[in-house]
C-alpha cells in the first residue's frame, strides 16, 4: 500500500527511479535504501499500521518496519534488475499497483512502462507514442492507483502480492 500511495500521489517516476538503478548492490543496499525518501515513507506508513492494528509501541513498530521494509524492497530491486526470469518485474509491480492501468499505458506507448518512464527520467522526452507526455502518463498511473486503493481499501502487503498472482 505504501508503493500504491506513492503512485496515487503522482510519484510513479520516483518509484521507477528507485527500481531503475541497474547498479544492483549499491542501489539496493540497506544503508542506501534507508536514506531513500520513498522507503522512509513506507517505513513510517507500515510502522503506523503496526501501531494501530497490533498495538505495538512506537519504538517496536519502527524497529520492525525499519528492518523489514528495506530488506523486502532491496530483494524486489535485485529481482527486478537481475533479468533471471524470476517472474518479477517493474512492469508487473506497476500493473498490480495501478489495477492494470500501467499495462494500458504501455500498450498505448509501445513498450514496457518502466522503459517509457525511464526515457523521461533520462531527459529523452520522446512523445512518439499516442498517449501524450510524461504528465499524461503519470496522471493515468495515479488514477489507476487511486482506483485500486478504493477497491482494496487501505490494502497491505498481502493485497499487493495477490495482485501479482492474478
Amino acid at each position: 500500500s505504501g508503493m500504491r500511495n506513492v503512485v496515487a500521489g503522482g510519484g510513479a517516476e520516483s518509484l521507477v527511479s528507485l527500481f531503475g538503478n541497474k547498479d544492483g548492490a549499491s542501489s539496493s543496499s540497506i544503508g542506501n535504501l534507508m536514506r531513500n525518501p520513498i522507503v522512509s515513507m513506507m517505513i513510517g506508513h507500515f510502522a503506523g499500521k503496526l501501531m494501530s492494528k497490533y498495538k505495538l509501541g512506537g519504538a517496536q513498530a519502527n524497529n520492525v518496519a525499519g528492518s523489514l521494509i528495506p530488506s523486502v524492497i532491496g530483494s524486489l530491486i535485485s529481482k527486478s534488475n537481475s533479468g533471471s526470469g524470476s517472474g518479477f518485474s517493474l512492469d508487473s509491480l506497476l500493473n498490480s499497483i495501478t489495477g492494470g492501468q500501467s499495462g494500458a499505458v504501455a500498450s498505448q506507448q509501445g513498450g514496457g512502462i518502466g522503459d517509457i518512464l525511464s526515457q523521461f527520467t533520462n531527459g529523452e522526452n520522446n512523445n512518439s507514442g499516442s498517449g501524450g507526455g510524461l504528465m499524461d502518463i503519470l496522471g493515468q498511473l495515479a488514477g489507476g492507483a487511486q482506483q485500486q486503493q478504493q477497491r482494496n481499501g487501505s490494502g497491505g502487503l498481502m493485497d499487493l502480492i495477490k495482485g501479482f498472482i492474478k
